[in-house]
């Protein structure tokens, strides 16, 4: 089971919960939360790594993520402003490795229904935990 810290903060407005539940489903690998999250035409890039385009590709990454297991996740701030957010935290595996990540995201729109259209990821190992 994986354990979740976050913000007490962050139900105060639907695009903080949004990006609260989006990381979320992120550490307990529900891939359909995250894929009816995103728009169809998604770009996700993980800083040093790759970008990724569309929701299918998407989904190809998740799969490739999914023995991936995480022990604990802690979001530390939620920030989101019109058709922008961020979100920051540490995730540490099953395996004791530990990183910390920084997610910049961007809405299709302004609206509190709004998909996510991109999604920037910086990640770094931060050692074991």
């Amino acid at each position: 089971m994986t354990t979740i810290t976050v913000p007490e903060d962050c139900g105060n407005s639907p695009k903080k919960a949004l990006l609260r539940d989006f990381n979320v489903a992120f550490a307990e690998g529900d891939e359909e939360f995250i894929l009816e999250t995103v728009s169809e035409d998604v770009e996700w890039t993980s800083v040093g790594e790759r970008k990724r385009h569309g929701r299918g590709d998407v989904a190809s990454a998740l799969e490739e993520m999914k023995d991936n297991d995480v022990a604990e996740l802690t979001v530390d701030r939620v920030i989101t402003h019109g058709a922008t957010g961020a979100v920051d935290g540490t995730v540490t595996m099953e395996d004791g490795s530990a990183y910390a990540f920084c997610d910049v995201y961007e809405f299709t729109s302004t609206g509190s229904n709004a998909a996510i259209r991109t999604m920037t990821s910086y990640v770094i190992e931060v050692g074991d935990a």
